[in-house]
């Protein structure tokens, strides 16, 4: 008879006497190396598994304890800038050129800015045919007999009275312009020194509104000089051609820079406007109510004396009484001076 010990051994064995208590517990394995499987040996005595484990069981990988590693002394960076930094280490160079920037710089940039908006365009344009073609047309209408006591470069006072307005105006939007628009922000952005702004815009400025405007003074007062020529007509002299040309637009260009000061310290287009309105136009309004009282006349002769259509006339030298009109100028550039001081004050001052 067999038992079932002996058809699971498939060998056939002798009959034992089966073992009394419990079944004792297999021996521990002995360690293993790792990646190798142990033999697969039966025991008769343990009872089959309920669940059959694969014929080829996943090797254990056993973990090894860390190992010390070796001391190792400490580096240290250089202390100055490497000749060649390490990748992610040391100062980011630019590939674009880093220059310091000057005067000339912020020149430059209002220069682009002043040729390239419509208003400068218009208004420039509204001069120069006011200038050239009242004086002509003046210069035309007129006879030689008209210019025995007068030089023959008057024509060109009628237009520069005109003129001027447009020359004030300019000067008040290349300065409100960008505050209107919040441009201002981006220019004292791109430039921090506001000093170098302003005195950028005044140059340039100035600059264009004098040659334009005496290039213009000197078209119209060769131009009637050429049709007025005779022994009944009195030739301009040196000074008073000089008057006449220079001078005139020197006297404009300052009262367009006045009106930039007054643009700069108003911060608004059309308050400096009407502001730069009443400087023009009131001294020579106010002096015929000042002149009816005793105590003012005297104010009144010198306000009148000052004012813009006086000073011109002097500077054409319309009247023998009249000086050549340099004082005029004078006090001109004082003010724009002093106006200009004050604009400067309050650009560093305030806030955009």
């Amino acid at each position: 008879m067999t038992t079932p010990y002996q058809q699971q051994s498939q060998a056939p064995v002798p009959p034992q006497s089966p073992p009394q208590g419990p079944p004792q517990a297999a021996p521990p394995m002995p360690p293993q190396a790792p990646h190798q499987t142990a033999p697969h040996q039966t025991n008769p005595y343990q009872a089959a598994p309920r669940h059959h484990a694969p014929h080829h069981s996943a090797p254990h990988h056993h973990t090894q304890p860390p190992q010390p590693q070796p001391h190792q002394p400490h580096q240290q960076m250089p202390s100055g800038p490497p000749s060649q930094p390490y990748a992610g280490v040391g100062p980011y160079t630019s590939p674009i050129p880093v220059r310091r920037t000057s005067l000339g710089n912020a020149l430059a940039s209002e220069w682009t800015k002043i040729k390239s908006v419509r208003s400068t365009i218009w208004t420039l344009s509204v001069m120069v045919a006011l200038v050239i073609g009242i004086g002509l047309l003046v210069a035309a209408t007129t006879a030689d007999s008209d210019y025995d006591t007068v030089p023959t470069t008057l024509p060109g006072f009628f237009g520069t009275l005109l003129g001027q307005l447009c020359v004030v105006t300019l000067g008040v939007l290349v300065i409100t312009s960008e505050y209107s628009t919040g441009m201002i922000r981006t220019t004292l952005t791109a430039c921090p020194q506001r000093s170098r702004v302003l005195t950028a815009k005044a140059l340039v400025f100035f600059t264009l509104s004098f040659t334009i405007t005496t290039v213009a003074l000197v078209l119209v007062a060769y131009a009637s000089m050429g049709m007025h020529s005779g022994p009944a007509v009195a030739e301009p002299t040196g000074d008073q051609i000089l008057g006449a040309t220079v001078g005139a637009g020197l006297y404009v260009s300052l009262l367009g820079l006045l009106s930039l000061a007054v643009g700069a310290i108003l911060r608004h287009s059309a308050g400096a406007i009407t502001t730069m309105l009443g400087v023009v136009l009131l001294p020579s309004i106010l002096p015929a109510f000042l002149m009816m009282s005793d105590s003012l006349r005297d104010l009144g002769s010198k306000m009148l004396e000052y004012s813009s259509p006086q000073s011109l006339a002097s500077l054409f030298q319309i009247d023998d009484g009249l000086n050549n009109g340099w004082p005029q100028l004078s006090v001109l550039a004082g003010i724009t001076a002093a106006a200009m001081i004050a604009a400067y004050a309050l650009l560093e001052k305030r806030d955009v």
